[in-house]
């Protein structure tokens, strides 16, 4: 996981399994259900606007050991994950509009 500063914004650089180079948006990250899970925007090819969560593995990791961003693979997690994320998430923007 490489970071880069892109006008200002948080970009993050990720490798995927099959070992592509894909830069996202850093939104978030959050502490859930005593997990850690970051929220990323693509950078590229996301006209909708769509954002990805994924949740870091081994996110007690000393200074040098590997930690991995990966999928949520169980729907129901993603689900409490996601909904967790969109309440926090869009209330701050609302909370943000209003004032």
């Amino acid at each position: 996981m490489e970071d880069n500063k892109n006008n200002d914004k948080d970009i993050l650089t990720l490798t995927d399994e099959n070992g592509k180079e894909i830069e996202f948006e850093f939104v978030d990250s959050f502490e859930f259900e005593g997990n850690v899970y970051y929220a990323l925007i693509p950078v590229e090819d996301n006209k909708d606007g769509e954002y990805v969560l994924l949740k870091l593995e081994n996110p007690e990791a000393e200074e040098g050991e590997e930690t991995n961003l990966v999928t949520i693979d169980d729907d129901e997690e993603f689900d409490r994950v996601a909904d967790y994320f969109e309440d926090a998430y869009l209330s701050e923007i609302d909370h943000d509009e209003e004032g």
